[in-house]
C-alpha cells in the first residue's frame, strides 16, 4: 500500500478516534443524552454513515468494500459485546441500520457517483 497522504492521515485519525467514541458509546452504561437523537436506529445508521465517510477518505475509493465490510464486522461485534453486558441489549435490527449508515456514508463520500456506475 502507497505511503497515505496527510489528508489521509488525518482521515485514519479521526476514523480511529470514532471507532474508540462508538466503542465507549456501545459498552457505557449510560452514555449522554447530548450523543442520543431519540431513536436508536438512527444513532446507529448516523454512527456508521460517519465512520464510513471517513474510511473512504482514509483509505480511498479502492477499498470502499473492504472498508465496509469491515465496519459492519465492527457493528455485529458491538452487538455480540453488548450481548453480554447486563447494561445492554443486542439487537440484529441494530446490525441492519448499521448497514444503513454505512451505504449512506459510501454514498455520502462519493458524492452520489456509485448510483450512476
Amino acid at each position: 500500500m502507497p505511503a497515505a497522504t496527510p489528508a489521509a492521515t488525518g482521515w485514519r485519525v479521526l476514523l480511529g478516534l470514532g471507532l474508540l467514541a462508538g466503542c465507549w458509546l456501545a459498552f457505557s452504561p449510560s452514555p449522554p443524552s447530548q450523543a442520543d437523537t431519540g431513536w436508536d436506529k438512527l444513532n446507529h445508521a448516523l454512527a456508521f454513515a460517519a465512520l464510513a465517510f471517513c474510511a473512504v477518505r482514509a483509505f480511498g475509493a479502492p477499498q470502499r468494500w473492504r472498508s465496509s465490510a469491515g465496519l459492519l464486522l465492527f457493528g455485529i461485534a458491538i452487538e455480540l459485546v453488548q450481548s453480554q453486558l447486563p447494561w445492554r441489549s443486542a439487537e440484529a435490527a441494530d446490525v441492519l441500520a448499521d448497514a444503513v449508515g454505512i451505504s449512506a456514508g459510501l454514498l455520502l463520500a462519493h458524492g452520489g457517483t456509485l448510483l450512476r456506475r
